[in-house]
Protein backbone atom coordinates (compact mmCIF):
# COMPACT_ATOMS: atom_id res chain seq x y z
CA UNK A 1 0.00 0.00 0.00
CA UNK A 2 1.40 3.36 -1.02
CA UNK A 3 0.78 6.35 1.24
CA UNK A 4 0.47 9.73 -0.41
CA UNK A 5 0.95 13.06 1.31
CA UNK A 6 -2.10 15.30 1.51
CA UNK A 7 -2.36 17.84 -1.26
CA UNK A 8 -1.10 21.26 -0.40
CA UNK A 9 -3.77 23.95 -0.15
CA UNK A 10 -4.26 26.12 -3.18
CA UNK A 11 -4.28 29.88 -2.72
CA UNK A 12 -7.50 31.63 -3.71
CA UNK A 13 -7.11 33.51 -6.99
CA UNK A 14 -5.80 37.06 -6.89
CA UNK A 15 -5.98 39.72 -9.57
CA UNK A 16 -2.79 41.38 -8.32
CA UNK A 17 0.33 40.73 -10.37
CA UNK A 18 3.59 41.57 -8.57
CA UNK A 19 6.13 43.68 -10.37
CA UNK A 20 9.35 41.97 -11.52
CA UNK A 21 12.00 42.34 -8.82
CA UNK A 22 15.25 43.91 -10.09
CA UNK A 23 17.03 44.69 -6.81
CA UNK A 24 20.00 43.01 -5.10
CA UNK A 25 19.93 39.24 -4.94
CA UNK A 26 18.73 37.47 -1.81
CA UNK A 27 22.28 36.25 -1.17
CA UNK A 28 23.65 39.79 -1.43
CA UNK A 29 20.96 41.17 0.89
CA UNK A 30 21.67 38.46 3.45
CA UNK A 31 25.42 39.13 3.24
CA UNK A 32 24.93 42.89 3.71
CA UNK A 33 22.63 42.31 6.63
CA UNK A 34 25.10 40.00 8.33
CA UNK A 35 27.96 42.44 7.85
CA UNK A 36 26.35 45.80 8.55
CA UNK A 37 23.17 45.30 10.58
CA UNK A 38 23.11 44.90 14.34
CA UNK A 39 23.51 41.26 15.41
CA UNK A 40 20.52 41.49 17.77
CA UNK A 41 18.19 41.58 14.75
CA UNK A 42 17.07 38.09 13.76
CA UNK A 43 15.35 36.34 10.89
CA UNK A 44 12.41 33.94 10.80
CA UNK A 45 12.68 30.46 9.29
CA UNK A 46 15.55 28.07 8.55
CA UNK A 47 15.70 29.50 5.04
CA UNK A 48 15.19 33.27 5.46
CA UNK A 49 12.32 34.77 3.50
CA UNK A 50 12.87 37.93 1.45
CA UNK A 51 9.69 39.94 0.88
CA UNK A 52 9.72 42.69 -1.74
CA UNK A 53 6.04 43.49 -2.36
CA UNK A 54 2.71 43.35 -0.60
CA UNK A 55 -0.91 43.84 -1.57
CA UNK A 56 -3.79 43.55 0.88
CA UNK A 57 -3.50 40.17 2.70
CA UNK A 58 -0.71 38.89 0.46
CA UNK A 59 3.07 39.21 0.40
CA UNK A 60 5.46 38.37 -2.44
CA UNK A 61 9.07 37.25 -2.40
CA UNK A 62 11.73 38.16 -4.96
CA UNK A 63 10.64 35.29 -7.23
CA UNK A 64 7.03 36.46 -7.27
CA UNK A 65 5.75 33.67 -5.01
CA UNK A 66 2.66 34.70 -3.06
CA UNK A 67 2.19 34.21 0.69
CA UNK A 68 -0.87 34.67 2.86
CA UNK A 69 0.18 37.02 5.68
CA UNK A 70 -1.52 35.72 8.81
CA UNK A 71 0.87 37.60 11.09
CA UNK A 72 0.04 41.05 9.66
CA UNK A 73 3.56 42.40 9.94
CA UNK A 74 3.58 41.43 13.64
CA UNK A 75 0.00 42.60 14.19
CA UNK A 76 0.62 45.92 12.46
CA UNK A 77 -1.03 45.81 9.03
CA UNK A 78 -4.61 46.56 10.01
CA UNK A 79 -6.23 47.22 6.64
CA UNK A 80 -4.00 45.49 4.12
CA UNK A 81 -0.55 45.86 2.60
CA UNK A 82 -0.41 48.85 0.24
CA UNK A 83 -4.17 49.39 0.50
CA UNK A 84 -4.90 51.78 -2.40
CA UNK A 85 -6.81 54.30 -0.25
CA UNK A 86 -4.08 54.29 2.38
CA UNK A 87 -1.31 54.78 -0.17
CA UNK A 88 -3.24 57.58 -1.89
CA UNK A 89 -3.73 59.50 1.36
CA UNK A 90 -0.06 59.14 2.33
CA UNK A 91 1.16 60.31 -1.07
CA UNK A 92 -1.19 63.30 -1.06
CA UNK A 93 0.13 64.46 2.31
CA UNK A 94 3.77 64.01 1.31
CA UNK A 95 3.11 66.09 -1.80
CA UNK A 96 1.75 68.90 0.41
CA UNK A 97 4.15 68.94 3.38
CA UNK A 98 6.25 66.06 4.68
CA UNK A 99 7.21 67.27 8.14
CA UNK A 100 6.36 69.89 10.66
CA UNK A 101 6.03 69.64 14.43
CA UNK A 102 3.41 70.44 17.02
CA UNK A 103 4.94 73.88 17.68
CA UNK A 104 2.98 74.95 14.57
CA UNK A 105 -0.66 74.43 13.66
CA UNK A 106 -1.58 71.75 11.16
CA UNK A 107 -5.11 70.34 10.80
CA UNK A 108 -4.17 66.64 10.79
CA UNK A 109 -2.89 66.67 14.38
CA UNK A 110 -6.10 67.76 16.17
CA UNK A 111 -8.27 65.96 13.60
CA UNK A 112 -6.66 62.64 14.46
CA UNK A 113 -6.95 63.32 18.18
CA UNK A 114 -10.64 64.13 17.71
CA UNK A 115 -11.21 60.91 15.75
CA UNK A 116 -9.69 58.84 18.58
CA UNK A 117 -11.82 60.64 21.16
CA UNK A 118 -14.87 59.68 19.12
CA UNK A 119 -14.00 55.99 19.50
CA UNK A 120 -13.30 56.16 23.24
CA UNK A 121 -15.61 56.04 26.26
CA UNK A 122 -16.69 59.49 27.47
CA UNK A 123 -13.92 61.36 29.25
CA UNK A 124 -11.03 59.71 27.42
CA UNK A 125 -10.57 62.56 24.99
CA UNK A 126 -7.00 63.90 25.19
CA UNK A 127 -4.24 62.30 23.10
CA UNK A 128 -0.46 62.55 22.88
CA UNK A 129 1.11 61.06 19.72
CA UNK A 130 4.44 59.23 19.63
CA UNK A 131 6.09 56.73 17.28
CA UNK A 132 6.00 53.26 18.84
CA UNK A 133 4.27 51.13 21.43
CA UNK A 134 7.33 51.28 23.68
CA UNK A 135 7.18 55.08 23.65
CA UNK A 136 3.45 55.04 24.30
CA UNK A 137 3.71 52.75 27.33
CA UNK A 138 6.72 54.64 28.62
CA UNK A 139 4.74 57.88 28.44
CA UNK A 140 1.68 56.29 30.06
CA UNK A 141 3.81 55.17 33.02
CA UNK A 142 5.31 58.66 33.34
CA UNK A 143 1.87 60.30 33.34
CA UNK A 144 0.51 57.83 35.89
CA UNK A 145 3.42 58.52 38.23
CA UNK A 146 3.18 62.27 37.72
CA UNK A 147 -0.58 62.30 38.37
CA UNK A 148 -0.71 59.99 41.39
CA UNK A 149 2.60 60.92 42.99
CA UNK A 150 3.21 57.18 43.44
CA UNK A 151 5.99 55.14 41.86
CA UNK A 152 5.11 51.44 41.87
CA UNK A 153 3.44 49.84 38.84
CA UNK A 154 1.87 46.38 38.68
CA UNK A 155 1.87 44.41 35.44
CA UNK A 156 0.86 40.85 34.60
CA UNK A 157 3.15 37.88 34.16
CA UNK A 158 3.60 36.84 30.54
CA UNK A 159 2.80 40.40 29.41
CA UNK A 160 4.78 42.44 26.89
CA UNK A 161 4.88 46.24 26.85
CA UNK A 162 7.97 47.24 24.86
CA UNK A 163 11.73 47.21 24.48
CA UNK A 164 12.84 50.56 25.93
CA UNK A 165 14.56 50.37 29.33
CA UNK A 166 11.44 51.30 31.30
CA UNK A 167 8.96 49.23 29.26
CA UNK A 168 11.37 46.29 29.32
CA UNK A 169 10.88 46.40 33.08
CA UNK A 170 7.09 46.32 32.59
CA UNK A 171 7.49 43.30 30.30
CA UNK A 172 7.33 39.89 31.99
CA UNK A 173 9.38 37.59 29.74
CA UNK A 174 12.97 36.86 30.73
CA UNK A 175 13.96 36.48 27.09
CA UNK A 176 13.02 40.12 26.41
CA UNK A 177 14.66 41.60 29.53
CA UNK A 178 18.29 42.68 29.46
CA UNK A 179 19.84 42.69 32.95
CA UNK A 180 20.61 46.40 32.58
CA UNK A 181 16.96 47.55 32.55
CA UNK A 182 15.76 49.52 35.60
CA UNK A 183 13.30 47.24 37.40
CA UNK A 184 12.78 49.34 40.52
CA UNK A 185 9.13 49.67 41.51
CA UNK A 186 7.79 47.18 38.94
CA UNK A 187 5.83 44.10 40.06
CA UNK A 188 4.12 41.31 38.13
CA UNK A 189 0.93 39.60 39.24
CA UNK A 190 -0.23 36.07 38.38
CA UNK A 191 -1.47 35.70 34.80
CA UNK A 192 -5.24 34.95 34.74
CA UNK A 193 -4.94 32.64 31.71
CA UNK A 194 -6.86 29.53 32.84
CA UNK A 195 -4.85 27.12 30.66
CA UNK A 196 -1.59 27.46 32.60
CA UNK A 197 -2.66 29.15 35.82
CA UNK A 198 -1.23 27.88 39.13
CA UNK A 199 -4.75 28.32 40.49
CA UNK A 200 -7.60 25.85 40.01
CA UNK A 201 -11.28 26.41 39.37
CA UNK A 202 -13.45 27.89 36.66
CA UNK A 203 -12.03 30.71 34.51
CA UNK A 204 -13.96 33.17 36.66
CA UNK A 205 -12.60 31.68 39.90
CA UNK A 206 -9.07 31.80 38.49
CA UNK A 207 -9.65 35.42 37.45
CA UNK A 208 -10.74 36.28 40.99
CA UNK A 209 -7.73 34.59 42.59
CA UNK A 210 -5.42 36.31 40.09
CA UNK A 211 -6.92 39.71 40.88
CA UNK A 212 -6.47 39.05 44.58
CA UNK A 213 -2.80 38.36 43.87
CA UNK A 214 -2.53 42.04 42.88
CA UNK A 215 -3.79 42.95 46.35
CA UNK A 216 -1.12 40.75 47.94
CA UNK A 217 1.59 42.23 45.74
CA UNK A 218 0.63 45.73 46.79
CA UNK A 219 0.44 44.74 50.45
CA UNK A 220 3.82 43.03 50.59
CA UNK A 221 5.92 44.66 47.84
CA UNK A 222 4.94 48.35 47.75
CA UNK A 223 4.36 51.22 50.19
CA UNK A 224 0.66 50.41 49.94
CA UNK A 225 -0.05 52.78 47.07
CA UNK A 226 0.66 52.32 43.37
CA UNK A 227 0.86 54.57 40.33
CA UNK A 228 -0.75 52.15 37.89
CA UNK A 229 -1.85 48.71 36.86
CA UNK A 230 -1.07 47.88 33.21
CA UNK A 231 -2.35 44.94 31.20
CA UNK A 232 -3.07 43.83 27.65
CA UNK A 233 -6.71 42.73 27.23
CA UNK A 234 -5.29 39.80 25.27
CA UNK A 235 -1.58 39.11 25.64
CA UNK A 236 0.02 39.24 22.22
CA UNK A 237 3.65 38.18 22.56
CA UNK A 238 2.50 35.90 25.37
CA UNK A 239 0.48 33.75 22.97
CA UNK A 240 -3.01 35.32 22.69
CA UNK A 241 -3.71 34.47 26.34
CA UNK A 242 -6.43 36.13 28.38
CA UNK A 243 -8.42 35.70 31.55
CA UNK A 244 -12.17 35.62 32.00
CA UNK A 245 -13.86 39.00 31.29
CA UNK A 246 -14.29 39.48 35.04
CA UNK A 247 -10.52 39.67 35.55
CA UNK A 248 -9.98 43.24 34.37
CA UNK A 249 -13.06 44.41 36.29
CA UNK A 250 -11.68 43.00 39.53
CA UNK A 251 -8.07 43.97 38.79
CA UNK A 252 -9.04 47.58 38.02
CA UNK A 253 -11.02 47.77 41.25
CA UNK A 254 -8.03 46.59 43.30
CA UNK A 255 -5.68 49.02 41.55
CA UNK A 256 -7.99 51.99 42.11
CA UNK A 257 -8.53 50.99 45.71
CA UNK A 258 -4.78 51.52 46.17
CA UNK A 259 -4.54 54.85 44.36
CA UNK A 260 -3.49 53.51 40.97
CA UNK A 261 -4.57 54.37 37.46
CA UNK A 262 -5.54 51.61 35.04
CA UNK A 263 -3.65 51.43 31.74
CA UNK A 264 -5.01 49.37 28.84
CA UNK A 265 -2.25 48.36 26.44
CA UNK A 266 -4.16 48.20 23.15
CA UNK A 267 -1.05 48.05 20.95
CA UNK A 268 -2.17 44.71 19.52
CA UNK A 269 -5.87 44.42 20.42
CA UNK A 270 -6.99 47.88 19.29
CA UNK A 271 -8.75 49.11 16.14
CA UNK A 272 -11.27 46.29 15.83
CA UNK A 273 -8.87 43.35 15.78
CA UNK A 274 -10.92 41.38 18.34
CA UNK A 275 -14.01 41.74 16.13
CA UNK A 276 -16.57 42.16 18.89
CA UNK A 277 -15.33 45.60 19.91
CA UNK A 278 -13.13 48.42 18.67
CA UNK A 279 -10.98 48.16 21.81
CA UNK A 280 -10.01 45.00 23.64
CA UNK A 281 -10.89 46.43 27.07
CA UNK A 282 -14.52 46.78 26.00
CA UNK A 283 -14.81 42.99 26.04
CA UNK A 284 -14.39 43.13 29.82
CA UNK A 285 -16.83 45.98 30.37
CA UNK A 286 -14.19 48.28 31.89
CA UNK A 287 -13.11 51.87 31.28
CA UNK A 288 -9.37 52.45 31.72
CA UNK A 289 -7.80 55.74 32.77
CA UNK A 290 -5.14 55.60 30.04
CA UNK A 291 -5.16 53.76 26.70
CA UNK A 292 -1.98 53.12 24.74
CA UNK A 293 -1.99 52.12 21.08
CA UNK A 294 0.44 51.54 18.20
CA UNK A 295 0.93 49.02 15.38
CA UNK A 296 -2.53 48.88 13.73
CA UNK A 297 -3.12 52.61 14.16
CA UNK A 298 -0.68 53.29 11.32
CA UNK A 299 -0.98 50.17 9.13
CA UNK A 300 2.82 49.92 9.18
CA UNK A 301 3.55 53.63 9.45
CA UNK A 302 5.49 54.47 12.68
CA UNK A 303 2.67 55.89 14.78
CA UNK A 304 1.49 55.39 18.34
CA UNK A 305 -0.64 57.28 20.83
CA UNK A 306 -1.65 57.68 24.47
CA UNK A 307 -5.23 58.74 25.20
CA UNK A 308 -6.36 59.76 28.67
CA UNK A 309 -8.50 62.17 30.68
CA UNK A 310 -7.77 65.89 30.75
CA UNK A 311 -6.78 66.00 34.43
CA UNK A 312 -4.27 63.17 33.98
CA UNK A 313 -2.80 64.79 30.89
CA UNK A 314 -2.33 68.06 32.79
CA UNK A 315 0.16 66.33 35.12
CA UNK A 316 2.63 66.17 32.23
CA UNK A 317 2.69 69.96 31.92
CA UNK A 318 4.81 70.28 35.09
CA UNK A 319 7.86 70.15 32.82
CA UNK A 320 8.47 70.48 29.09
CA UNK A 321 7.71 67.31 27.17
CA UNK A 322 8.14 67.24 23.40
CA UNK A 323 8.27 64.62 20.64
CA UNK A 324 9.83 65.68 17.33
CA UNK A 325 7.83 63.26 15.20
CA UNK A 326 4.69 62.92 17.32
CA UNK A 327 1.89 64.63 15.40
CA UNK A 328 3.81 64.61 12.12
CA UNK A 329 1.30 65.43 9.34
CA UNK A 330 2.11 62.30 7.31
CA UNK A 331 1.73 60.09 10.39
CA UNK A 332 -1.58 61.78 11.17
CA UNK A 333 -2.71 61.25 7.58
CA UNK A 334 -1.85 57.58 7.96
CA UNK A 335 -3.89 57.28 11.16
CA UNK A 336 -6.88 59.08 9.71
CA UNK A 337 -6.78 56.88 6.60
CA UNK A 338 -6.66 53.71 8.71
CA UNK A 339 -9.65 54.74 10.80
CA UNK A 340 -11.63 55.69 7.69
CA UNK A 341 -10.86 52.39 5.93
CA UNK A 342 -11.77 50.30 9.00
CA UNK A 343 -15.14 52.03 9.23
CA UNK A 344 -15.92 52.32 5.51
CA UNK A 345 -15.02 48.72 4.69
CA UNK A 346 -16.44 47.10 7.80
CA UNK A 347 -13.12 45.59 8.83
CA UNK A 348 -14.06 45.17 12.48
CA UNK A 349 -17.03 43.02 11.46
CA UNK A 350 -14.79 41.19 9.00
CA UNK A 351 -12.38 40.40 11.84
CA UNK A 352 -15.29 38.98 13.84
CA UNK A 353 -16.65 36.81 11.02
CA UNK A 354 -13.35 35.58 9.56
CA UNK A 355 -11.85 35.15 13.03
CA UNK A 356 -14.81 33.03 14.15
CA UNK A 357 -14.43 30.84 11.07
CA UNK A 358 -10.70 30.42 11.66
CA UNK A 359 -11.12 29.69 15.37
CA UNK A 360 -13.82 27.13 14.61
CA UNK A 361 -11.47 25.44 12.16
CA UNK A 362 -8.66 25.34 14.70
CA UNK A 363 -11.02 23.88 17.30
CA UNK A 364 -12.08 21.20 14.83
CA UNK A 365 -8.42 20.35 14.22
CA UNK A 366 -8.01 20.11 18.00
CA UNK A 367 -10.55 17.28 18.09
CA UNK A 368 -8.44 15.29 15.62
CA UNK A 369 -4.93 16.12 16.81
CA UNK A 370 -3.93 15.70 20.45
CA UNK A 371 -0.91 17.90 19.75
CA UNK A 372 -3.23 20.92 19.96
CA UNK A 373 -3.67 21.64 23.64
CA UNK A 374 -5.46 24.98 23.55
CA UNK A 375 -7.15 27.28 21.05
CA UNK A 376 -7.84 30.80 22.30
CA UNK A 377 -8.37 34.45 21.46
CA UNK A 378 -10.96 36.59 19.71
CA UNK A 379 -11.50 37.87 16.20
CA UNK A 380 -8.23 37.93 14.29
CA UNK A 381 -6.10 37.67 17.42
CA UNK A 382 -5.92 33.92 17.94
CA UNK A 383 -3.45 31.52 19.47
CA UNK A 384 -2.97 27.77 19.18
CA UNK A 385 -0.79 26.06 21.82
CA UNK A 386 0.84 22.74 21.03
CA UNK A 387 1.66 20.22 23.76
CA UNK A 388 3.11 16.72 23.82
CA UNK A 389 0.73 15.61 26.57
CA UNK A 390 -2.61 17.24 27.31
CA UNK A 391 -2.44 16.20 30.96
CA UNK A 392 1.08 17.45 31.77
CA UNK A 393 0.90 20.20 29.11
CA UNK A 394 4.54 19.60 28.23
CA UNK A 395 5.37 22.21 25.58
CA UNK A 396 5.75 20.73 22.10
CA UNK A 397 8.52 23.11 21.07
CA UNK A 398 10.11 21.12 18.24
CA UNK A 399 6.70 20.11 16.91
CA UNK A 400 5.65 23.76 16.89
CA UNK A 401 8.73 24.68 14.88
CA UNK A 402 7.97 21.87 12.42
CA UNK A 403 4.36 23.02 11.91
CA UNK A 404 5.47 26.64 11.60
CA UNK A 405 8.05 25.75 8.93
CA UNK A 406 5.53 23.54 7.10
CA UNK A 407 3.01 26.38 7.00
CA UNK A 408 5.62 28.64 5.44
CA UNK A 409 6.21 25.97 2.78
CA UNK A 410 2.46 26.01 2.14
CA UNK A 411 2.65 29.77 1.67
CA UNK A 412 1.10 30.72 5.02
CA UNK A 413 2.99 33.05 7.39
CA UNK A 414 2.04 32.96 11.08
CA UNK A 415 3.69 34.16 14.28
CA UNK A 416 5.67 31.84 16.49
CA UNK A 417 9.08 31.43 18.13
CA UNK A 418 9.92 34.94 19.29
CA UNK A 419 10.35 33.50 22.77
CA UNK A 420 12.80 30.74 23.64
CA UNK A 421 11.01 27.40 24.11
CA UNK A 422 7.78 28.84 22.67
CA UNK A 423 5.12 26.29 21.75
CA UNK A 424 2.30 28.32 20.27
CA UNK A 425 1.30 29.67 16.89
CA UNK A 426 -0.23 33.13 16.50
CA UNK A 427 -2.86 33.92 13.86
CA UNK A 428 -3.28 37.69 13.39
CA UNK A 429 -4.25 38.13 9.77
CA UNK A 430 -4.69 41.52 8.12
CA UNK A 431 -8.28 42.66 8.74
CA UNK A 432 -9.05 43.25 5.06
CA UNK A 433 -11.50 41.00 3.25
CA UNK A 434 -9.23 38.00 2.80
CA UNK A 435 -10.42 34.60 4.00
CA UNK A 436 -8.32 31.77 5.46
CA UNK A 437 -8.20 28.57 3.46
CA UNK A 438 -8.10 24.97 4.71
CA UNK A 439 -4.80 23.81 6.22
CA UNK A 440 -4.15 20.03 5.99
CA UNK A 441 -2.61 19.48 9.45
Amino acid sequence: MTLTAPARPVMPPSDHTPRPYRGPSKADVLAMRRQYCHPSTFLYYREPLMLVEGFMQYLYDETGRRYLDMFAGIVTVSCGHSHPKFVERIKAQIDAIQHTTTIYLHPNFPMMAKRLAGKMPAGLDVTYFVNSGSEANDLAALMARAFTGNNDIVGVRNGYHGGSPSTMALTSHSTWKHPQQPNLGIHHAINPDPYRSPFTGTPEEIAHKSAEDIRDLIRYSTPGKIAAFIAEPIQGVGGATQGAPSYLREAYAVAREHGGLCIADEVQTGFGRTGEHYWGFQGSGVVPDIVTMAKGIGNGWPLAAVTTRREIAEALTQRIHFNTFGGNPVSMAAGLAVMDIIDEEGLQENARVVGARLKSGLEELQTRHRLIGDVRGKGLMLGCELVRDRETKEPAVQETLAVWEAMREMGVLVGSPFIKHQNWLIFQQCKDHGHPFALPF
